[in-house]
């Protein structure tokens, strides 16, 4: 992980400021200007140190959507669609694929814009692209 992060680092270059907030993402939301973009990356890993910290994840999930909705920046969430395949033997797995499911209908739900991108390829689930 510790190689992904780097590599991510280096092909954004020096003009992205980052923030590693593995489980407070709606603290670091409040802090932002107006003017900024945010790239929070992403919501799939997020909602995994939530669940690996053993925090509620209603509250969670709602402190992280009204911090979304009051964030005075433009935010872009990045997330992973996670039921599009079989369904997983285990219960932790079930658990994690049935909450992200959940957090990501609820992320769109309130965005002006959701795009799923397959191969590249962006379908527009909602909005407009600019």
């Amino acid at each position: 992980m510790g190689q992904k992060v780097a590599k991510h680092l280096t092909q954004r270059g020096p003009n992205w400021r980052t923030i590693e907030a593995p489980l407070d993402v709606a603290g670091v939301l409040t802090d932002l200007p107006n003017d900024a973009v945010v790239l929070l990356d992403c919501a799939t890993m997020w909602l995994s140190n939530q669940m690996l910290a053993e925090n509620g994840l209603i509250e969670a999930q709602t402190e992280l959507l009204d911090a979304l909705l009051a964030c005075p920046a433009h935010v872009v969430v990045v997330s992973n669609e996670v039921g599009l395949d079989v369904v997983p033997e285990n219960a932790l797995a079930r658990r994690f694929r049935d909450a992200q499911g959940a957090l990501n209908q609820a992320i769109a739900a309130q965005a002006d814009l959701a795009v799923l991108v397959v191969a590249g390829l962006p379908l527009v689930l909602k909005g407009k692209l600019p």
